[in-house]
């Protein structure tokens, strides 16, 4: 499967739903798969490999301040991928890596291949992924699995049926409930003294490597005092009960004589990131590698705090004791006084949201929506979840806008999209020009209910006045309200539209069908 197939496609998950109501019937004559046992399970911790190396050297002499944290801003696109290539090319200690999608692709195997290549010299990988998208990849993560400095887990993993996506669920229908809960987390630890943290997985389009579409999306790079909570948050999953050993899944007898040989030979068309050739504005933000080189990095220094939800979040719905990702975010954007910024690629406020925004609009705070349009939005049912609470967000004052998918390729300040066009995947709030929260949640049911989700909180006005500047709402259609009340597109070179713009008449049409049909719990 390509990338884009593999993309979070909230779609599938419908579609998921369907499935279970057609095949429940069937539920008697298929057999009914369990979770293996885990006996004899290893608890390996980060502290484990605590100890000097190059990349700790660097993250000491970049900041110069113990007990402070300090950040980069990682908004481009080549640039992050190399990063994260270039702090595995130096660990000299420890790899823990953690992500919701690692792409049969491009990227994917490259950034598998870098992680066998730093195993070969004797650093310890933990390799965390969620098994909703792994299908087609078992072959792989079992050969990287093999290197004895290497372990792979999966979260909440399908444990019959692997073979295709349909066959995972039809023969797991007794855990179906169970299986919608998914681990959406992104995070990267070198040596335990750099992170990375934000929306990108680890595959083609987060990186400007496809070439029918791309995500422009942001990660933060931050060393000091956050990375070890950034670490303890990867223990507490890495050795919580609903992760996997790979092996425990899949059946080691697939598993050739020759594993080194054939993760080779399954990884070798991995090929070089494209040259690009980045915006004269966003040239700050394309040096990392070249500062990770020399030895010190460019930090913007700040106060800062993790949030991660509970591991078992899926199992505690309603549970009032439990705090999560999104009642941190909501609690902090409540308290904005001037000015709210929100980000996010899936947008689906519902009432309570609406009401939210209203109470803010009514202390005075500017609220400010940048979300995909329908002709950007990967995941055309979380528009649908979207386009039901647009008018009331208009009609409150809420500055609404939509990616354009022309304007972002035209532009060409978000990326170099070349022959692909723009969508918007990015997770951030700025909050009164002073509280940048930024990580994996969306803004949606499935991301406060169902997924699990990590974000950052930092204080940082000079982080908030970087991303102001290089935030390009003319690259999107401002929405509003015509004086006859309808709504209304407009473009920044004039261009006005009475419907979804850079869309088909059945493409808004599927949306306006199926609006009264889908629940906003499932998307």
């Amino acid at each position: 499967m390509t990338s884009c197939t593999l993309n979070e496609t909230l779609t599938k998950r419908f579609l998921i739903v369907i499935w279970v109501v057609h095949a429940a019937l069937s539920l008697l004559l298929l057999g009914c798969a369990n979770p293996p046992t885990q006996a004899n399970r290893s608890v390996t911790l980060s502290t484990d490999t605590l100890g000097p190396s190059a990349i700790q050297g660097i993250a000491t002499h970049s900041l110069d301040d113990v007990g402070a944290s300090g950040f980069q801003l990682l908004p481009v696109a080549s640039n992050a991928y190399a990063t994260r290539i270039e702090l595995v090319a130096q660990a000299q200690r420890s790899l823990d890596v953690q992500y919701y999608l690692v792409g049969n692709d491009d990227v994917g195997h490259g950034f598998l291949r870098a992680l066998r290549d730093a195993a070969m010299r004797g650093v310890r990988v933990r390799l965390l992924v969620d098994d909703l998208y792994t299908t087609g990849e078992d072959p792989i993560l079992s050969l990287l699995n093999e290197h004895p400095n290497v372990e792979v887990r999966l979260f909440n993993p399908f444990t019959a049926g692997r073979s295709s996506t349909l066959s995972r669920f039809l023969l797991e229908l007794n855990r179906v409930s169970e299986l919608d809960h998914r681990m959406h987390n992104k995070m990267f630890v070198a040596d335990g003294a750099v992170a990375i943290l934000g929306g990108r997985n680890m595959a083609d389009d987060y990186f400007m490597r496809r070439h029918d579409g791309n995500f422009v999306d942001l990660d933060v790079l931050a060393v000091g005092s956050i990375v070890k909570q950034v670490e303890t948050t990867f223990d507490t999953y890495w050795n919580s009960a609903i992760v996997y050993p790979l092996s425990v899944v899949v059946d080691a007898a697939a598993v050739p004589n020759n594993p080194f040989d054939a993760f080779e030979e399954l990884t070798s068309n991995a090929t070089p990131a494209p040259k690009d050739n980045v915006p004269e504005p966003m040239l700050r933000y394309a040096r990392t590698v070249q500062q990770l080189r020399s030895g010190k990095l460019e930090l913007t220094k700040a106060n800062a705090e993790l949030f991660a939800d509970p591991v078992d979040k899926g199992a505690r719905t309603g549970d009032p004791s439990m705090t999560t990702v999104r009642d941190h975010f909501q609690a902090t954007v409540g308290k904005a006084t001037h000015d709210v910024t929100l980000i996010s690629p899936y947008f689906i406020p519902g009432k309570a949201g609406v009401e939210r925004m209203k109470a803010a609009r009514s202390r005075g705070v500017e609220m400010t929506v940048l979300t995909n349009s329908l002709a950007s939005n990967d995941v055309t049912l979380a528009h649908l979840g979207y386009s039901r609470y647009r008018e009331d967000m208009a009609r409150i004052g809420v500055r609404l806008y939509e990616l354009s998918p022309k304007l972002t390729h035209d532009r060409n300040l978000l990326g170099r999209f070349s022959t692909s066009l723009g969508k918007l995947h990015g997770k951030v709030a700025l909050i009164d020009k002073r509280y940048l929260f930024v990580g994996s949640m969306n803004l949606d049911d499935r991301s406060e209910y169902k997924n699990t989700e990590v974000a950052i909180l930092i204080d940082s006005p000079d982080l908030c006045a970087q991303i102001n500047s290089f935030l390009d709402f003319d690259s999107a259609y401002r929405v509003v309200l015509s004086p006859d009340g309808n709504l209304q597109w407009r473009a920044w070179n004039g261009d006005t539209f009475d419907h979804d713009p850079e869309t088909s008449v059945l493409k808004r049409f599927e949306i306006r069908a199926l609006r009264p049909f889908v629940p906003d719990s499932e998307l």
